[in-house]
């Protein structure tokens, strides 16, 4: 029995160059901001740029004493799980009414939800910041966490419609055949089947809170200030500090990207779930 060489075949191999490409292309940036914080000022301004040098944690040991990471970290887990918790308390009943009672509005108002993510963050700005100043929520964390949970809430809504319309009608009708009322219905019977949707919805929104910076850096000061406030600090006047840069920036990325790393299964579900049917 003879055996036949296999062909090589180039447009497989070119496909799987032009993949490593990007994958390189995309994650550049971080190795970049990984191997700048592990410099001093004086090497991370240095042109041509110095690939081979000593670490040190000295940008490390600066952003702590300069700044309070705890302090920015603690707050940013205050809003991000906050606003997460809030947002769902408010997405998965308007959903479960969506889903499970339409009415010949009910796309309109999908739509419109949809629409108010188009809009720029900064054409609402000033209505907002007024409102937080004249209830007293500027710059507190939970003045931060209704903004994030109001600015997420079209997104959660969405996923959790996709999920409840998945869940068969005839389990629910089943469930007030035997006496379950609406509060019932919807503890004993919606929340756990769709338990896989308000936890990768919970997931994603998590993630999308803990990278807000916008309503951040404008709605919060000294006291509410999340790890995206401590990143912009070090933008100054005097110029760009790129070592303490770095490492603030590795240090407010490197707890959501590990939380993400070990949820990426769950995230992907929850933002490709509806796209395949």
């Amino acid at each position: 029995m003879s055996t036949r060489p296999v062909p090589f075949n180039w447009l497989q191999a070119l496909r799987t160059v032009v993949a490593w490409g990007l994958s390189l292309l995309y994650v550049f940036p971080l190795i970049f901001l990984f191997i700048t914080a592990f410099k001093t000022e004086l090497q991370a301004i240095e042109v041509p740029t110095l690939w081979w040098f000593a670490p040190t944690l000295e940008a490390f040991h600066e952003v702590q004493e300069r700044s309070d990471y705890l302090q920015f970290a603690k707050n940013s887990v205050i809003t991000s799980v906050g606003s997460t918790l809030l947002g769902l308390l408010l997405a998965a009943p308007a959903a479960y009414a969506m889903a499970f009672f339409p009415t010949q509005r009910t796309k309109d108002v999908l739509m419109w939800m949809l629409s108010t993510k188009f809009m720029p963050a900064v054409g609402a700005l000033v209505p907002v910041y007024v409102m937080a100043q004249k209830t007293h929520l500027l710059d507190s964390t939970l003045g931060l966490t209704i903004v994030f949970a109001l600015s997420n809430l079209p997104i959660m809504v969405w996923m959790l419609y996709s999920h409840f319309k998945e869940i068969p009608h005839e389990i629910l009708e089943a469930a007030r055949m035997d006496g379950a009322g609406l509060w019932g219905e919807f503890r004993h019977v919606l929340v756990p089947l769709g338990m896989g949707g308000l936890a990768s919805t919970g997931l994603l929104c998590l993630v999308l809170s803990w990278n807000e910076a916008f309503w951040s850096l404008n709605l919060s000061g000294a006291n509410a200030g999340t790890l995206a406030a401590l990143i912009a600090s070090y933008s100054s006047p005097e110029g760009l500090f790129w070592a303490k840069l770095s490492a603030a920036s590795l240090l407010a990325i490197a707890p959501i990207v590990v939380f993400g790393w070990f949820s990426q299964k769950q995230l992907v579900q929850g933002l490709t779930f509806g796209a395949v049917k």
